[in-house]
């Protein structure tokens, strides 16, 4: 079994590029105020969601592993 991720955007970083939804479809969806929700807070790790958090403009999206709580990305330096 894989590693399971908890996924978050911090929405008062957010500035609704979009490029999550690009990157990660499916994964994330905009709301009315354009501002990105992880469609599942909790999944299974991923390619997708990592080159989502690494592709925002604004370093908006948060991944840790979801047992333990380890940073994903942004790593720690």
């Amino acid at each position: 079994m894989g590693d399971r991720w908890h996924v978050e955007v911090d929405r008062s970083v957010c500035i609704g590029s979009g490029m999550c939804v690009n990157h990660a479809p499916g994964g994330f969806r905009l709301d009315t105020a354009r501002q990105s929700h992880p469609v599942e807070p909790e999944t299974d790790a991923g390619e997708r969601l990592l080159a989502a958090a690494e592709g925002c403009p604004v370093e908006a999206i948060l991944i840790t592993l979801a047992d333990g709580g380890e940073p994903v990305f942004p790593p720690e330096e």
